[in-house]
């Protein structure tokens, strides 16, 4: 009786752990590709927009253009090393496809379909148009190539087993793209589209789950700092309702608050960034966060 209870409770595992890898695998359907003539200016609005080299360009030198990788993520689980890609065809992502490109951006997945850890933004970059990923991959193949691997993540058990990250994508990972709201303006609809999409926004001024993934019903209210020091502030107009939209542009431009302060930690690097895109673009972004609702969130005190 015991013998044949143990040799169920085996095969229920077996079959259990079966389904298991069945259901993380990476996945990637087809992806049919129109014809398109590449526009590098608008490459280089999503390449800033996207913040790529404040995590991508090779730490400790000012070349934001050479995106070797190789800087260290600290985080809850371990810590993640940015991976190279430079132009490299070794390297980096220069002997990728179009198609390698999209579904990384866009499912987590690499070209030798391995799921990528979401350390890496695909949770927003899922919302970037197609013909906009095309544009910015064309853009960065036109950057400097930079020899040289980047080490591996250093995880901790359960964690850096990167097969894993199939059952979290299957928990808290939508892939289905930001569809634009038609009670909108353009303007609100192009900013809301940079802010959830390329700019990420919501990865940093969040919090957190055990798991990590963004917990939907605070998002944009704050978060830790993704590199433990200090926090991330709340967007919302709970934090932001003194603030005017041309102030929130103003900021994004030059990195001075309303109150004639500076913006610090990573925001400086984002600024960087922001102050390179079009007046109309920080204008759109401005004009999206200002929408968004008073939520207090759990970085705030009454």
């Amino acid at each position: 009786m015991i013998r044949g209870l143990v040799a169920v409770a085996c095969l229920a595992a077996v079959l259990a752990a079966a389904v298991l890898w069945f259901l993380t695998a990476p996945a990637v359907p087809a992806i049919a590709l129109e014809p398109h003539s590449s526009n590098l200016d608008n490459g280089r609005e999503m390449f800033f927009a996207g913040g790529c080299s404040s995590c991508h360009a090779v730490p400790r030198q000012k070349d934001s253009t050479r995106l070797g990788g190789g800087l260290a993520l600290n985080s809850p689980f371990g810590k993640f090393y940015v991976p190279n890609i430079s132009s490299d065809p070794h390297d980096g992502i220069g002997g990728w496809s179009e198609v390698d490109f999209i579904a990384a951006m866009t499912l987590g997945v690499s070209p030798q379909d391995e799921h990528l850890y979401p350390a890496f933004p695909y949770t927003s970059y899922h919302n970037i148009t197609q013909n906009d990923l095309r544009d910015l991959f064309a853009y960065l193949k036109t950057l400097p190539p930079v020899a040289g691997k980047v080490r591996d993540h250093d995880l901790r058990f359960p964690f850096n087993i990167r097969r894993m990250v199939g059952l979290w994508k299957l928990l808290f990972f939508d892939s289905t793209p930001l569809k634009p709201d038609a009670s909108q303006s353009a303007q609100w609809n192009r900013g809301s589209y940079l802010a959830n999409g390329p700019g990420h926004c919501a990865e940093c001024h969040s919090p957190r789950n055990i798991f990590g993934a963004v917990i939907e019903r605070l998002r944009f209210t704050g978060g830790p700092s993704p590199d433990g020091q200090g926090g991330v502030p709340n967007i919302t107009q709970y934090s932001l309702k003194d603030w005017s939209a041309k102030d929130i542009a103003g900021t994004l431009a030059d990195g001075v608050t309303p109150d004639a302060g500076l913006v610090g930690g990573n925001m400086i690097e984002v600024v960087g960034n922001t102050s390179k895109l079009t007046a109309g673009d920080r204008d759109a972004i401005a004009v999206y966060i200002k929408s968004l609702p008073a939520v207090q969130g759990r970085t705030q005190k009454k």
